[in-house]
């Protein structure tokens, strides 16, 4: 993909310059102006971080093997907030990412179930992470790094036998 660069923008306008972007967003196009450009680069693209941390984490979730994602204080945090009322999911947590101009590197932290192999969980994550990225946002993704930090028991998920209440 190639960057085109803007023509100069007046000081009155409301959308930053190359020169002095926003924080935290990429720009993945930056477009010329003028009326004798194409309609499709008149202007820029900006993504902004977060986009690409929802749709890593949204990415990795869909595979099978993967029971939940990030480490254990945020995993507990995010149990605790998906209990809220009126409180959503988080599909960013256990995502990590560094953005450049033109290129992505991701990181993932997993819990997988057992049983499956790891190693094809993983690659399955990365297959599927870098092509939703990438054609999603038109970011390269030079790299996605997976620590898987648990394991999911089937036995986890039963609740554990309740004593006989002393209240009625």
């Amino acid at each position: 993909m190639t960057t085109q660069q803007t023509a100069p923008v007046s000081p009155n306008a409301s959308h930053p310059r190359p020169g002095k972007q926003v924080p935290g967003t990429t720009y993945v196009a930056l477009g010329t102006s003028g009326a004798g450009e194409p309609a499709a680069t008149r202007g820029k693209t900006s993504i902004a971080d977060v986009v690409v941390v929802k749709v890593a984490g949204i990415a990795a979730r869909e595979i099978h093997g993967v029971y939940d994602m990030g480490g254990g204080l945020s995993r507990t945090i995010g149990a605790v907030r998906d209990r809220v009322p009126g409180g959503r999911p988080n599909v960013g947590r256990g995502v990590k990412v560094e953005v450049g101009e033109r290129q992505t590197a991701i990181d993932l932290d997993l819990v997988v179930e057992y049983g499956v192999a790891i190693t094809d969980v993983a690659a399955d994550v990365r297959e599927n992470v870098i092509a939703a990225v990438e054609r999603i946002t038109g970011l390269e993704v030079v790299e996605v790094n997976i620590a898987v930090n648990d394991v999911h028991l089937p036995e986890d998920d039963s609740e554990p036998a309740s004593a006989e209440s002393r209240v009625e």
